[in-house]
């Protein structure tokens, strides 16, 4: 009988510490853990309503227009209400920000239990709840995303933002899979009733969050503070990069509105669910593994070739022409997507000051929602003039095209480097002297503070 040699399950012990996630975050910040947990049940929630909510308005008028007016009703709110929270994150308690939001969105939920339940439910109420969700997850979301560089300490960001990744995909796998036998067989009612819980839970959550106060400097939410943050973002060409990227990425190849088509041109209309949660396979493989992305400070490099792999491996589903290979590379894509991901969350998180992160997030929250909803109808419009398949290819092809060109435009992205950034830097040591004054271990030599020389 072969026994493993005392050295060779060592070797194997490094490499499973290597692959896996990076759980340092867990251990060092008991806000982290109630965020992960909190998250991971509104997004079950979230997306019983978010199944619910169209197969309801699909059911109460038969109009696919009906059901693809949602998304203009829901863009106009993500846009004004995003950028408005995330000067509001820079000026109030983000906590009370978080909770206020959280309790608002339940309340909408209770809406539209209570109109699920009428004898003859309305249709007007399922639009102003649509609106309001986006209105709402606008002034939450920057919130969220800039208490993260407060909550985790910066040597952990990179792994904080694996496991915010991962939280991510296991809800869009499990959540729309449980969300659609709830309402197949319990009806929307049941549905929006467990919405109801999740959120109750989420709020409760939510209070035991450490309060998040702003700097006693804060500017007031207006127009020249969102200006500013604006002005910062345009300013630094890595972060420039970031954003520049995404939305490319995602206008140029994100066709998921014409899968319906794309399965019906391979003949095999039963891989449609497949095709939509191909992807999320794809990020949460990548997620699973995702333990030595925490020891890399090349970031820029991840957002430069993760973007790059999800628009290769999306043209490659175009040119396929059987839906195995199509499979595989809308995984692909979605790890590509999820590396991209991970990069962009580590820049943000370690450059980003303090005093500007509300506003930024709130641009990040632009970026990421506006290209999807663009890319949507980019792909319904080169598909109606190409055709299906083309359209798909086509859009992979021009966005490793429009990433080769952003890349060489702003090279500072892919030399980034946390360790020698002048923001990384810069936003580490404040990170630290913060953590020395709360801590009472007083003023550590940086490079700048009060009494040490600036080098």
């Amino acid at each position: 009988m072969n026994v493993p040699s005392p050295r060779r399950a060592s070797r194997t012990r490094r490499i499973l510490r290597a692959a896996l996630p990076d759980l340092a975050p867990w251990h060092a910040s008991a806000d982290f853990r109630l965020l992960w947990g909190q998250g991971l049940i509104t997004f079950f929630g979230s997306f019983m309503a978010l199944i619910a909510l169209p197969l309801q308005i699909k059911e109460l008028t038969g109009s696919p227009l009906a059901v693809g007016a949602m998304g203009a009703v829901e863009l106009v709110p993500m846009v004004v209400f995003g950028l408005y929270g995330g000067a509001l994150a820079d000026a109030k308690d983000r906590r009370k920000v978080i909770l206020a939001t959280e309790a608002g969105l339940g309340v909408l939920a209770v809406i539209l239990l209570v109109n699920a339940l009428l004898p003859d439910p309305l249709l007007w109420p399922l639009y102003v709840v649509a609106g309001g969700v986006s209105a709402l997850a606008g002034l939450q979301r920057p919130a969220l995303d800039s208490l993260l560089a407060r909550i985790v300490p910066h040597e952990h960001l990179p792994a904080a933002a694996a496991l915010n990744a991962l939280r991510w995909q296991v809800g869009a796998i499990a959540g729309p899979a449980l969300a659609g036998l709830v309402v197949a067989y319990a009806g929307h009612a049941t549905a929006y009733a467990v919405t109801v819980v999740t959120f109750t839970v989420s709020v409760v959550l939510c209070l035991r969050l450490t309060p998040a106060p702003p700097a006693h400097d804060a500017v007031k939410p207006s127009l020249r503070g969102i200006a500013q943050g604006a002005a910062y973002a345009w300013s630094r060409p890595v972060l420039l990069g970031t954003y520049a990227i995404d939305m490319a990425a995602m206008f140029f190849a994100f066709p998921n509105t014409i899968f319906p088509f794309l399965a019906d041109d391979l003949d095999a209309p039963w891989s449609l669910g497949l095709m939509y949660a191909a992807g999320s396979v794809g990020s949460l493989a990548l997620g699973l593994t995702s333990g030595w992305t925490s020891r890399v400070r090349r970031h820029g490099l991840f957002v430069v070739f993760g973007a790059a792999a999800w628009g290769l491996a999306i043209a490659g589903a175009g040119l396929f022409g059987s839906v195995w290979p199509v499979l595989v590379c809308l995984g692909v894509a979605g790890a590509g997507d999820m590396l991209s991901g991970l990069g962009r969350s580590a820049i943000w998180n370690q450059t980003i000051p303090e005093e500007l992160r509300g506003r930024l997030a709130g641009i990040e929250v632009l970026s990421y929602s506006v290209g999807p909803q663009l890319g949507q109808v980019r792909a319904g419009a080169m598909a109606g003039w190409t055709g299906t398949r083309s359209a798909v290819w086509t859009g992979g092809v021009a966005c490793v095209a429009s990433v080769a060109l952003l890349t060489a435009a702003l090279p500072k992205l892919l030399r980034y480097d946390s360790a020698t950034d002048e923001d990384a830097v810069r936003r580490r040591d404040a990170a630290a002297t913060a953590t020395a004054v709360t801590t009472g271990a007083g003023i550590p030599d940086v490079p700048g503070a009060p009494g040490v020389p600036a080098v």
